[in-house]
């Protein structure tokens, strides 16, 4: 399996969320300065839509029938956009602190938010508990909370099964819960575990905990929970890691595979996602040393398949229901104005995917 680049979109400002309609033709995307956009993947062209968060676009989601999307922001607020106007038509308010991600059931009907701020606990600079609800699920047709439930602060994934009976959850420590929404057990998960391999104490600059499991997908199948991150580092501030991915008998929450020595650089992964087909994955992020950003893997045996070097920042990588292209959304740089005018600096890029 092999990728090869066929669109390079720019946008004004970089992207932090990422949705694909089902049928290829356009992709939306959350940004830095709090705008959400619709892009043409053919040629580009973008369009702002009306309402924006008061922060930092995080997330987005698009419902089953490519009428609504939903997007979340720093600004812990939700807003539900009609994607042929353009317009919001419900705001709701998520959480007290930011909504770090998404996500949202395959049958369209709830989304996950998850938030929680690292506040020290005590004088190892352990997480304080959390002041609300670490993750919250919502009715996608009304905006109402149907669900919440405990975690430690900061919870910066989730990811719901193939039937979305199940909920997963992941925070900085390397901590993973999973509950089913069908049981109706009070909160109480059916499954938790702890992977030291994506948390550092630094050392260097600063001393404070740092990394974190920054993406979740199940397996098609439901079987495997995969995640990845940024593993040990002595200082926080360089955001030098190891490139990490875990994969998980999920049930059990025994590890059944990770990256292979050799195979990876440094810098954080922030994104995952499963081929159509179930026996490939992809993982992609920011490069601090090395010679990739993004990455297929084998199902079978975890082996790096094709890798290449965005020399970008990429947030998301999605493939496309018929698992022909893969979109990889994010940002260049640092930008610096020239003139008084910003440069565009927000990416979506189509990546054709040939076996």
């Amino acid at each position: 399996m092999k990728l090869t680049l066929g669109h390079d979109h720019k946008l004004p400002t970089g992207v932090l969320g990422l949705a694909i309609a089902s049928d290829a033709a356009r992709a939306f995307a959350t940004c830095a300065d709090g705008t959400v956009h619709s892009v043409d993947l053919a040629d580009g062209k973008a369009e702002a839509f009306e309402e924006r968060h008061g922060s930092f676009a995080s997330g987005c989601v698009l419902l089953p029938d490519g009428q609504t999307l939903i997007s979340g922001g720093y600004d812990g607020q939700l807003l539900w956009h009609d994607t042929a106007t353009r317009r919001c038509r419900l705001r709701v308010r998520a959480h007290a602190f930011w909504s770090w991600q998404l996500a949202l059931s395959p049958d369209g009907q709830r989304l996950a938010s998850t938030t929680g701020q690292y506040v020290a606990g005590g004088w190892r600079y352990e997480p304080a508990a959390e002041t609300e609800p670490s993750v919250k699920v919502f009715d996608t047709l009304t905006g109402r909370a149907v669900a919440e439930f405990a975690h430690t602060p900061p919870v910066l994934s989730s990811a719901f099964s193939p039937e979305g009976r199940y909920l997963a959850a992941a925070n900085m420590l390397g901590e993973v819960r999973v509950w089913d929404l069908w049981s109706g057990d009070d909160g109480k998960p059916v499954a938790r575990w702890t992977s030291p391999d994506f948390t550092s104490w630094g050392t260097t600059k600063t001393h404070h905990y740092c990394g974190g499991i920054y993406a979740l997908a199940f397996s098609p199948d439901g079987n495997v929970l995969l995640g990845c991150g940024m593993g040990p580092m002595g200082d926080p501030m360089a955001g030098n890691g190891k490139m990490t991915w875990q994969r998980w008998d999920w049930r059990k929450g025994e590890k059944i595979d990770q990256i292979k020595d050799g195979q990876h650089g440094s810098g954080l992964m922030e994104s995952v996602a499963w081929h159509p087909d179930g026996a490939h994955f992809v993982m992609a992020g920011r490069q601090a040393q090395g010679t990739w950003n993004a990455a297929l893997f084998s199902a079978t045996d975890g082996a790096l398949l094709h890798s290449l070097d965005t020399k970008k920042r990429i947030t998301h990588a999605r493939f496309t229901a018929d698992g022909r292209s893969l979109i990889l959304a994010g940002a260049n740089g640092q930008p610096q104005r020239k003139d008084g005018v910003w440069p565009a600096w927000g990416r979506v890029q189509v990546y054709q995917v040939e076996t």
